[in-house]
């Protein structure tokens, strides 16, 4: 029964491909480019070579042919969606949950539709400088991949096209400001969205996939928190002596001590920072990531640990570095091990700057108590800021009457848990839930790292534990909306903590009000 099920699909696949012409095959590789690389795209020859990568991908099978429908819907092809069971209506209806094809790339496929050959040439002549006289009868399509490939064009970056569009024609153009208005760049995988041009040139990343993806503050927005939280340290420290632990008899403290993990030894630490920021043609470059990077930096220094940073490595130096780190000696006198990861990423694992992937546990596991004997009962914080899929999540406005979600709806998406090792004294802290992007901010960072450096600052002098402050990071970041109140944002923790980590309180104010 299972193979007539899916004969029948490669059956419809087979009839669909025989239907779409060269032009609607060159349509659907420029929409995928955001979902195959390109090196796999410039040897497709019919529609069945990008079927089959999809499913290779697993983007598409007889479960979800969804994508499918979505792409021909995309290029017109409205009669081929009866072929299994869909018709314009009810793509259109599934878009807003399902839709992989970005913003940003269905603008570029609109735009190449609205070029008229006349246009085209026009738009050459302007790129000259830009575009080898070899490649001056290029079709629309493949002018505007050879614009990405030259790093002329992105998701985060429409500049170029902007002015050459206004140049040569008003629609054009109004194409392209119809994306800066509602754009949202994707990651992933991390992604970015817009925000008012009097505010930001740009926003962040969606992974930064496509809208997918993938991150993004405002910075009006962004200003205001920073205010608010400023005068929250301020506060926080000059209150220390009312609010710490030495305020509190002697039989809490030692309660306390009990029931966390030991932080007084000579040294607290490593602090190891993977920020992978330029991924050649392969991957949007994330803008914004160096920001986040430094700012983990001051925040872990001020706690006590040493600070390591790696930009830019490949999924096998990754790997390479987890190994060499697991295998320290060192960290047989540190209280601790924390780990951050800044890149773009997909369901359970995290992208090398050669758009490979590296499992989120196989890296974890490089620490377990059997390969890491000197870390074990020590707390090992594993912090990822990477677009964990291309859903977008929406604001949900709730009544005082609101229903119970069903358990199915609950259990669609698998717990971001099943990416901690089984052994103890794990916490690994994702800037989103599993399936969904994050957003990043090109000028300001992400909204996931910004929340955590802050709450850090502010609640560490308290003393607070670090589920506790990450309880605090999430409410932050759910809060945050972009410009156009339309997509949201919801990091998860996990852990196998078995007692509370608590950092002690530094004798340096916070960095965020050193000079």
């Amino acid at each position: 029964m299972e193979d007539d099920v899916n004969l029948k699909f490669l059956q419809q696949l087979l009839l669909i491909g025989e239907n779409l012409v060269a032009e609607d095959v060159s349509a659907l590789k420029f929409l995928c480019t955001d979902l195959l690389p390109f090196r796999r795209l410039e040897n497709v020859k019919s529609a069945m070579d990008i079927f089959q990568f999809l499913m290779d991908e697993d983007y598409l099978n007889k479960e979800d042919p969804f994508l499918l429908a979505e792409l021909l819907y995309r290029i017109r092809c409205y009669s081929l969606l009866r072929k299994f069971g869909y018709t314009k209506d009810k793509v259109q209806e599934c878009l807003h949950k399902k839709g992989r094809v970005s913003s940003y790339r269905q603008m570029l496929y609109d735009l190449s539709l609205n070029i008229t050959d006349k246009m085209l040439m026009d738009i050459i002549f302007l790129l000259r400088d830009c575009v080898p006289k070899r490649l001056t009868t290029l079709p629309a399509l493949e002018l505007l991949i050879f614009l990405e490939k030259q790093g002329l064009l992105s998701e985060n970056n429409v500049q170029k096209l902007e002015e050459v569009c206004k140049c040569v024609s008003p629609d054009l153009l109004e194409i392209v400001n119809c994306y800066k208005r509602t754009k949202v760049s994707l990651p992933q995988q991390e992604n970015t969205l817009p925000v008012k041009e009097s505010s930001l040139s740009h926003a962040g990343d969606i992974m930064e996939t496509s809208t997918s993806s993938q991150e993004i503050s405002i910075k009006a927005v962004s200003s205001n928190t920073n205010d608010n939280k400023a005068a929250n340290l301020t506060q926080a420290f000059s209150e220390m002596s009312l609010e710490l632990p030495g305020k509190c008899s002697n039989v809490e403290n030692e309660s306390k001590k009990k029931r966390s993990y030991k932080m007084d030894g000579p040294h607290r630490g490593f602090c190891i920072v993977i920020n992978n920021v330029n991924f050649g043609s392969s991957l949007p470059k994330r803008r914004g990531s160096c920001k986040d990077a430094e700012e983990l930096r001051r925040v872990f220094t001020w706690l006590g640990l040493n600070v390591k940073i790696y930009k830019d490595l490949t999924s096998q130096q990754i790997e390479d570095l987890m190994l060499m780190w697991q295998c320290l000696p060192d960290h047989k006198d540190r209280d601790c091990f924390v780990c951050c990861i800044l890149s773009h990423g997909e369901s359970g694992a995290i992208y090398g700057n050669d758009a490979k992937v590296v499992s989120i546990r196989k890296i974890m596991s490089h620490f377990t108590a059997t390969r890491c004997p000197q870390l074990a009962k020590k707390p090992k914080l594993f912090f990822i800021q990477a677009c964990q899929g291309k859903a977008i999540q929406h604001p949900i406005y709730t009544e005082a009457d609101a229903q119970t979600p069903s358990l199915s709806s609950m259990q669609q998406s698998p717990s971001p848990s099943d990416s901690i090792p089984e052994e103890a004294d794990f916490l690994l802290g994702m800037a989103t839930i599993n399936g969904y992007v994050s957003f990043r901010h090109v000028e300001e960072g992400t909204w996931y790292i910004q929340a955590l450096c802050s709450n850090l600052q502010l609640l560490v002098p308290r003393g607070e534990d670090i589920l506790s402050i990450l309880t605090e990071v999430n409410d932050d970041v759910s809060r945050r909306v972009d410009p156009l109140g339309t997509k949201k944002q919801m990091p998860q923790p996990a852990y196998t903590l078995r007692r509370k980590v608590i950092f002690p309180i530094p004798k340096e104010p916070p960095p965020s009000q050193q000079l």
